[in-house]
């Protein structure tokens, strides 16, 4: 049974929540799943860290591209979007703030998995895949919106699971718009 007075009214100064925390090279280091969430350094851009964030998933594909098999790839990104939900949750939880610009490991893994399906493809192929990833992430269209707003906790609420995958599942529905696209193009 509760001891507070129904009749009192809430407290005027609620308490404070911790403020979000800026991300820094130094932040970036304390953990090991900073440097996973935020990119290995990519999301601390000052500048669209999305998009400097999928730009150095673009050339760690081509880096990785010629050394693993599809099944090393199947498994990187199995493995990669389970340490990624790890990493984003805990990154986001140290940063205070929901979905925070500087974790790009859900453009990461989402850019990989379009890279690795159109492959191969020449230049011209996987700029037009980048354009259109960047484009499904940034504006939001449809299901990408949906997918961004589907695990949204209330305002206030303490970081869980389902926010640190809902932070990876609107860019993997991007990821596959993009890929419904290219697929129509392909086919038209």
């Amino acid at each position: 049974m509760s001891t507070a007075d129904p009749a009192t009214p809430a407290p005027l100064n609620p308490p404070l929540r911790p403020a979000p925390v800026k991300p820094t090279a130094r932040f970036l280091l304390r953990h090991p799943a900073h440097v996973i969430a935020l990119g290995f350094g990519s999301g601390l851009s000052p500048i669209a860290p999305g998009t400097v964030g999928t730009l150095w998933a673009w050339l760690a594909f081509l880096v990785m591209q010629p050394h693993l098999s599809d099944l090393h790839w199947a498994l990187l990104l199995a493995f990669g979007t389970l340490v990624g939900w790890w990493a984003s949750t805990v990154t986001a939880r140290h940063l205070h703030t929901a979905d925070p610009s500087a974790i790009v490991w859900d453009e990461v893994i989402a850019f990989w998995a379009v890279l690795w399906l159109v492959t191969p493809a020449g230049w011209w192929a996987q700029f037009i895949a980048f354009a259109l990833f960047r484009f499904f992430d940034a504006v939001k269209p449809g299901p990408v919106a949906w997918a961004d707003g589907l695990f949204k906790g209330k305002r206030g609420a303490p970081i869980g699971w389902g926010q640190g995958f809902g932070i990876l599942f609107d860019d993997l529905v991007a990821a596959l718009c993009t890929l419904l696209v290219i697929a129509l193009w392909r086919w038209v």
